[in-house]
């Protein structure tokens, strides 16, 4: 009996090890794959200058994009960060809000969604800026 307990708690440490190597390779592998999806869609969208669009099963997927590294996110992210003006000054809280309006508008542009609303809303802020200049 004590043979059969010995067995089953060895066969029950060779199970967590083997789920854990899985786990670690299923990680690794995720990784390379979106990096590898990154660099192609940042070269298509150099190339090309369009982003590419993700299968239609996938509807969000979420990243923080690395500056030091240089990596881009998946093809929308990617497309929107390149389609970013980069300035090396600070910014006011409004051209903030300007520059992500109008990644989100060229965003959508890319991907042939409507546009109208974000359209007005890069305008309403452009407004913003011109009235506070003028103040």
């Amino acid at each position: 009996m004590d043979t059969v307990i010995a067995e089953y708690q060895k066969w029950k440490q060779q199970g967590h090890a083997l789920r854990a190597q899985a786990k670690q390779a299923m990680e690794t592998r995720f990784r390379d794959l979106l990096t590898e999806a990154a660099q192609i869609a940042q070269d298509y969208h150099q190339d090309f200058g369009a982003a590419l669009k993700p299968p239609a099963s996938i509807t969000a997927f979420r990243f923080k994009a690395a500056a030091a590294k240089g990596k881009k996110g998946t093809s929308k992210s990617a497309a929107s960060a390149a389609a970013a003006p980069a300035k090396a000054s600070p910014q006011s809280p409004l051209e903030k809000k300007l520059t992500q309006a109008r990644a989100k508008l060229d965003a959508a542009k890319a991907a042939g969604k409507p546009t109208r609303n974000l359209e007005d809303k890069v305008y309403e802020i452009e407004d913003e800026i011109r009235l506070a200049a003028k103040a």
